[in-house]
């Protein structure tokens, strides 16, 4: 039997197994969590081909002779804490050793069209009976019922689809879609929600489920309060660049050297804000002196304020207004986040070894913070079948030579 030793897991899911059928953000970014929390996720991936996500650059992790490897930024952002293995599951064979790793499976995520498990016998339907516990999340674009169930879904389409992206943009230009696939990754923790859920549901009746998760059902009921000012108002709400549809002063402003935020969420600290920037009749003027007011004047109100803070450096208006409690921020490049002293303390970078590079790889850290059963970093994102040996000595007991058997056969 192949094994390995190593640290056993001591996050709060430590002891799940988890056979992840998933690629590319969504799936991943849910099982990554599952993996943080210290499942054991196994990370399942055809020969040759893998996450179609490795591919996905520049850039690349670089080799100890500064070359680019097959390991993208994007993949490496979703698959920490996983063991990759290849299989080749279209083959009888293939699903054969699937359904043994099932079978010692707690959880199993996987996103492909509508249909295309059942072809090889891994769909749901086909496997519940035999196995009552399993919880069994698939995401897809559009769900597995609906005219659309059949097409496959894309976050920017999906962005787009799902009505984001109208109110995202300024007022006189075009769309705008999100600056990461947000589609794809709340899909991804709406997902993660649900799986826990029916994990205490199994706990408590021992039966598991299937999990139904859709880009597209996720997008429309995260449009949140945007959703809801159509459905309580009638009207569509307008796109309205950084400003916010119902609370002013709440936006970007321009000081002499840089943009900074303001997001004044009350009357209070309004007041504050006026009395600071000298300008404390601001606060009583008729015509602002409520939020609701201010949302109906803020066509007079804004170029005010845009001149006002226009008119002093960034640090003035952060340094001042902060012990005021007045809400306000830089608008920080991605390369400030990091170098951010509460980011630094807060640990949102960690380092892991990983197997083509010299030094270890710089990955974003889960901002989950427990008192008693950390998150553990175990694995760098795997190399494509990094852990196939590993997998099978551990889940199933299988010897080197039953391995080498099955890479020649092309399994895996």
């Amino acid at each position: 039997m192949i094994s390995t030793a190593r640290p056993a897991p001591s996050g709060p899911l430590a002891g799940l197994k988890v056979f992840d059928m998933s690629r590319v953000l969504a799936g991943p970014s849910a099982t990554q969590v599952l993996g943080d929390l210290g499942a054991d996720v196994v990370k399942v991936e055809r020969p040759g081909q893998g996450d179609d996500t490795r591919k996905w650059g520049p850039p690349y992790v670089r080799d100890a002779d500064g070359n680019d490897t097959t390991e993208s930024a994007y993949y490496l952002s979703a698959n920490r804490n996983k063991r990759s293995i290849t299989l080749d599951f279209t083959k009888p064979e293939g699903q054969a050793l699937a359904r043994r790793m099932i079978a010692r499976s707690d959880i199993l995520l996987e996103n492909y069209k509508v249909g295309t498990l059942s072809r090889y016998n891994l769909g749901y339907d086909q496997l519940k009976d035999e196995f009552p516990g399993l919880i069994y999340c698939s995401v897809t674009g559009f769900g597995q019922t609906g005219p659309y169930a059949p097409r496959a879904g894309y976050d920017f389409l999906v962005q787009a689809m799902g009505g984001i992206m109208s109110v995202t943009g300024e007022p006189d230009g075009d769309p705008q879609k999100l600056g990461v696939g947000i589609a794809d990754l709340m899909t991804g923790m709406y997902g993660l929600v649900a799986i826990l859920a029916a994990l205490h549901h199994r706990t408590r009746t021992g039966k598991g489920q299937h999990v139904d998760m859709a880009l597209l059902d996720t997008q429309v009921a995260w449009l949140s309060y945007a959703g809801q000012y159509y459905l309580t108002s009638g009207e569509a709400p307008p796109r309205m660049g950084n400003a916010h549809p119902t609370i002013v002063p709440y936006e970007a402003f321009p000081a002499s050297d840089g943009y900074i935020i303001l997001g004044v969420g009350n009357d209070g600290q309004y007041a504050r804000f006026c009395q600071f920037a000298g300008r404390p009749e601001l606060a009583t003027d008729p015509r602002f002196a409520t939020n609701e007011l201010r949302v109906r004047n803020r066509h007079d109100l804004i170029p005010v304020l845009r001149q006002l803070i226009s008119s002093m450096p960034r640090d003035h208006w952060l340094k001042g207004l902060e012990p005021l409690g007045v809400p306000c921020s830089p608008i920080n490049r991605i390369d400030q986040v990091f170098d951010d002293p509460q980011v630094r303390e807060r640990g949102m970078e960690i380092t892991l070894p990983h197997p083509l590079t010299p030094e270890p790889i710089h990955l974003l850290a889960s901002p989950m913070r427990f008192s008693d059963t950390p998150v553990d970093y175990r694995h760098a994102p795997p190399t494509l079948g990094q852990h196939t040996g590993e997998v099978f000595g551990d889940w199933l007991g299988l010897d080197e030579a039953e391995i080498r058997r099955l890479r020649e056969a092309g399994i895996v």
